[in-house]
């Protein structure tokens, strides 16, 4: 596994339906030695922290395979690092095989644990341009995945990947997708995921309202 790409920006002011809103989402890469730290990285930032950022969104991966697939799918070459939003371009960590609460080592100190997949909002589609771009995002399961910050320190951008920890008995981030949004009548494997420690607590409270909904909670 690899780190291609360290992707930052400071919120910045677009006009949606009429009114003026801040976003992050315009990622851009950067070279060197770059800081991560608890919340975030050093000359990055959310233009909404209601629902971005915090300690379980701290820092959002985004798998360099799906490149390809968004290329051929959309028929654009426009694509660069950062494009989907992502503060980090990973190599070799698929969704259908990285698993909630799984702990990744980059360079001699900074550690990271997965919590959450990544949920697209309105403002993807407006960077790519297609309103409808959400929706597709989230469909394709290519969604990424947000962490939270174990340990702080530097990364630079060509540096090697460690999984240090792997969860044996937890779900993968395409397994929770799946049973937020697609399987969703699956109560058994949404019981046992709400019980995941590393899931993010929103995750947790979401896949509540689904069982309590049912009369399960």
């Amino acid at each position: 596994m690899k780190l291609l790409s360290i992707n930052v920006s400071k919120p910045k002011p677009i006009t949606y339906n009429g009114r003026i809103v801040y976003t992050g989402i315009f990622k851009e890469p950067v070279a060197g030695i770059v800081m991560l730290r608890e919340k975030n990285i050093d000359g990055d930032g959310q233009g909404d922290l209601k629902v971005h950022g915090g300690t379980y969104k701290a820092i959002y991966g985004y798998p360099f395979e799906h490149y390809a697939y968004w290329q051929q799918e959309l028929n654009r070459e426009d694509l660069s690092f950062g494009q989907f939003g992502e503060n980090l371009t990973v190599e070799g960590m698929l969704e259908s095989e990285v698993k909630i609460g799984d702990i990744f080592q980059i360079g001699s100190s900074v550690r990271l644990q997965i919590t959450q997949p990544r949920v697209p909002c309105f403002k993807l589609g407006y960077k790519m341009g297609m309103a409808d771009f959400p929706k597709q995002f989230l469909e394709s399961r290519h969604v990424g995945f947000y962490f939270r910050v174990l340990e702080e320190g530097e990364i630079t951008a060509g540096e090697t990947i460690s999984c240090v920890e792997n969860v044996a008995d937890s779900m993968s981030v395409t397994e929770i997708v799946n049973l937020r949004y697609f399987d969703t009548n699956n109560y058994e494997k949404i019981a046992k995921a709400r019980k995941l420690p590393a899931l993010s607590p929103s995750w947790k409270e979401d896949f509540g309202r689904i069982l309590k909904a049912k009369d399960l909670l």
